[in-house]
């Protein structure tokens, strides 16, 4: 399946840890994190060479701002399953409304500190344990692979 992680940059290491495991087990992931354009000139997955940060509202209507937002956007509306994990902000948000708005399935990880409203609503589950959640992958894929 293809499945895109709606997250904050605040969470990152939650991403790339969840992106490797669906990725062991077969599912295609795409990834805000290895998409970067320079705008988190710190991640891990970023090119060796040293960049410097610019001031984010630059950053986001520059040429790289708008790869990323065309990535991010085409990766909540056209993937198969996005994964909302939780608290996100803002970006995360609008994502998940663009994938509800184009009926993409939307799961939910819940932690404390979640304060989505009742947009809440958009999620066909919420879990509150990841390995539930992964769970919910693998039975969806065995449902798409029957």
């Amino acid at each position: 399946m293809n499945i895109y992680i709606a997250l904050s940059w605040r969470n990152q290491h939650a991403v790339e840890m969840l992106t490797d495991h669906l990725r062991d087990c077969g599912h295609t992931v795409l990834s805000f994190i290895e998409n970067n354009h320079g705008e988190n000139p710190n991640s891990s997955v970023n090119e060796a060479k040293a960049v410097k940060a610019v001031p984010f509202d630059e950053w986001c209507s520059s040429p790289d701002g708008l790869r990323s937002f065309k990535y991010d956007t085409d990766g909540a509306m056209l993937s198969d399953l996005v994964i909302y994990v939780s608290p996100s902000g803002k970006d995360a948000a609008a994502e998940c409304g663009m994938a509800f708005g184009k009926k993409v399935p939307i799961v939910g990880l819940y932690a404390k500190g979640e304060d989505f409203g009742l947009m809440r609503r958009m999620m066909l589950a919420w879990f509150h344990d990841y390995r539930h959640l992964l769970d919910f992958v693998r039975d969806m894929q065995e449902l798409k692979n029957a």
